[in-house]
C-alpha cells in the first residue's frame, strides 16, 4: 500500500494527531483558508456558535502536507473522519497540492460544504471577530483556536492577514468585555 498525503490548513498544522513520516509546506489552488464554519461542538455551542476554519472556494491556500505511510491509511483516515466530520460540515476530497520545491501530489483534504447549515459564508473581520469573541466549546476558547493558528502560521512564514486581523479584533473585543465586567458600578 503506497504512502498518501494529508493537507492541513488550520488546527491540523499545529495538532495533526496522526503518525506521519514527512511534513512539507504546500499550496492548494482553488480554495482559501476561511473562518466560515459555525462551530457548535469544538469551539462553540448551538446557542453560542464560534467559528472554525474551512477550505472555501476561491484563491489559494498555503498549508502543510503530511506524508502518511500507506499501512496506516485506515487508521489515519478513520481518525480524520472522526475529527473532521463530527457534524458533516466538511466534504472529504482528494485534491492536488504543490509541495514547496517539489512535485504536485494528491492530498486528502476537508473542504466546507456550502449547502450545510453551519456554513457561515464570507464574513468581514468585525463579524468574524464577534463570533469568535467569547465562544467556548468542547476543545476550548474560540480565541485560543484562532490565536494558535495565527501563531503557527507565522512561525512557518505563512501570512494570513485576514485571519491576523480577526485575531486582533477578537482580542480587542475580549479586553472590552473584561473591562466592562470589572468596571465599578455607578450609583443612580
Amino acid at each position: 500500500m503506497s504512502d498518501f498525503w494529508v493537507f492541513g490548513y488550520g488546527s491540523l498544522i499545529w495538532r495533526p494527531g496522526f503518525a506521519h513520516v514527512e511534513t512539507r509546506r504546500a499550496r492548494l489552488h482553488g480554495y482559501r483558508r476561511s473562518l466560515c464554519v459555525l462551530s457548535h461542538v469544538h469551539r462553540g455551542t448551538p446557542d453560542r456558535p464560534g467559528l472554525v476554519l474551512g477550505l472555501d472556494r476561491g484563491g489559494s491556500c498555503v498549508g502543510l502536507a503530511f506524508r502518511v505511510p500507506g499501512g496506516l491509511r485506515d487508521e489515519v483516515v478513520g481518525y480524520l473522519r472522526e475529527r473532521e466530520l463530527v457534524t458533516n460540515v466538511y466534504l472529504e476530497r482528494s485534491l492536488p497540492v504543490r509541495l514547496e520545491g517539489g512535485p504536485e501530489v494528491s492530498a486528502l483534504a476537508y473542504v466546507v460544504d456550502r449547502a450545510h447549515a453551519q456554513y457561515a459564508g464570507r464574513l468581514d473581520v468585525e463579524d468574524a471577530a464577534r463570533h469568535v469573541s467569547g465562544a467556548v466549546g468542547q476543545s476550548g476558547r474560540n480565541e485560543d483556536y484562532v490565536a494558535n493558528t495565527v501563531e503557527h502560521l507565522k512561525v512557518l512564514g505563512i501570512r494570513d492577514r485576514w485571519l491576523e486581523a480577526v485575531a486582533a479584533a477578537s482580542r480587542r473585543g475580549q479586553r472590552k468585555a473584561s473591562e466592562a465586567d470589572h468596571a465599578p458600578a455607578r450609583l443612580p
